[in-house]
């Protein structure tokens, strides 16, 4: 028996008026998935628990079948192991985003143009969180770069009750009540300024004024945590597993969980990732005689944090070209397969930020299908049967519709 999981991160989303009061998934021209609904078990799940932030950290792990009240510690420690950083006790990780600013005088005064910095390839990316480091590093303070906008601080012996607000839910807002507050507020806020001096005038942001396009003026922290204590997926499931990814996040999770994580050429966790590749990523997989694969596409939340109703939707539709090559593929296994489609939290196109919704799930069980009518959409889930726990696709998955 082989297992799939396709994570549409961010894919579901709310009634949108500019498209007739359907949502992007509805709207997305998704033959494929109508196709696997026919025979799947649809419904509802709800990925994040009740007091816990709506995000991709706790969602995935919940998914992944690992309860984030035990093994979540924060999102920074997790891209911390996907980039090889090395955190002693006392050690704290905390995200730290290269972003654009607005160009008002004051810190305080300035918005929040852009959580990504357009998205900022990651070798220039590297060039400037290496100038951070060279000017604002010490042995309280260490910068590691990782992929695209997305960066890591470790303090150490620091504090992760420092209060920091995710950047991408505050787009378009000035940011001087959203800069850090707390244990570390003062330190790291001045961090975040200087920040702005170091890079204003960097190589790297004048050619991309130059170009057109949006300069990394700042960077941004939040997600701080400590150490995770993760366990092994095979000795937790009894199956060997994969995470097919390009985010730094999925790639710690896979890091700390003993999983294989394939490096894809050309992933990029945006609507230019190199989609045929992590689809051959994961056929490898099973060929290396893999039981279960996690394959994650970021697009759909990139878009939905920056109110892209059409980058939405194609980001759906390339998800569904996925999944409908995939299913096929998997129709060969002679021992037969179960694949889950589903997102791991809405991020909304109205709000541009994650939110707590249950979101949409199909499961098809190629030795045990069902004859379904439903289409798997939002609206449709809403009859299917509702799951108080998204842990409880892991099971559904490994050990069929009659767990």
């Amino acid at each position: 028996m082989k297992y799939l999981v396709i994570l549409g991160d961010g894919m579901s989303d709310r009634p949108l008026p500019e498209l007739d009061g359907r949502t992007p998934l509805e709207a997305a021209d998704t033959p494929n998935f109508d196709e696997i609904a026919a025979g799947s078990r649809i419904g509802l799940v709800k990925t994040v628990p009740d007091g816990m932030k709506p995000g991709s950290d706790v969602a995935n792990l919940s998914v992944l079948g690992y309860d984030p009240k035990i093994y979540y510690s924060g999102r920074s420690p997790l891209e911390a192991l996907s980039i090889g950083v090395i955190m002693k006790p006392g050690d704290v990780a905390v995200r730290t985003n290269l972003v654009t600013l607005s160009d008002e005088d004051a810190l305080e005064d300035k918005r929040m143009i852009d959580y990504s910095a357009g998205e900022i390839p990651t070798e220039e990316a590297r060039s400037l969180i290496e100038a951070v480091q060279e000017e604002s590093g010490s042995e309280k303070f260490r910068f590691y770069s990782g992929v695209s906008y997305r960066h890591c601080l470790i303090e150490a012996d620091g504090s992760a009750d420092t209060e920091l607000t995710p950047p991408h839910d505050i787009s378009g807002k000035k940011v001087g009540a959203f800069l850090p507050k707390g244990v570390m507020g003062g330190e790291l806020t001045e961090l975040i300024r200087r920040s702005g001096e170091i890079l204003k005038y960097h190589p790297v942001n004048l050619k991309r004024a130059a170009e057109g396009k949006r300069p990394a003026t700042h960077i941004w922290f939040w997600g701080a945590g400590t150490k995770p204590q993760l366990t092994s997926f095979k000795n937790r499931f009894g199956i060997t597993g994969a995470i097919v990814s390009a985010v730094d996040l999925l790639k710690g999770i896979a890091k700390g969980t003993e999983m294989y994580c394939p490096c894809v050429k050309g992933a990029t966790g945006t609507l230019t990732t190199n989609w045929q590749g992590k689809v051959d990523a994961v056929k490898d997989c099973f060929e290396r005689g893999i039981d279960y694969v996690y394959l994650h596409f970021e697009a759909p939340d990139e878009c939905g944090h920056q109110g892209d109703i059409p980058g939405k939707i194609k980001a759906i539709e390339k998800v569904d070209e996925a999944a409908g090559e995939l299913y096929r593929y998997l129709k060969n296994c002679a021992d037969g397969f179960r694949m889950a489609v589903l997102p791991d939290h809405p991020t909304p196109i109205s709000v541009m930020t994650h939110v707590s919704d249950p979101v949409p799930y199909m499961i098809y069980d190629s030795t045990d299908p069902v004859d379904s009518v439903l289409k798997y959409n939002e609206k449709d889930a809403q009859k299917g049967e509702y799951l108080d726990n998204g842990q409880m696709i892991s099971k559904l998955l490994t050990e069929g519709r009659h767990a």
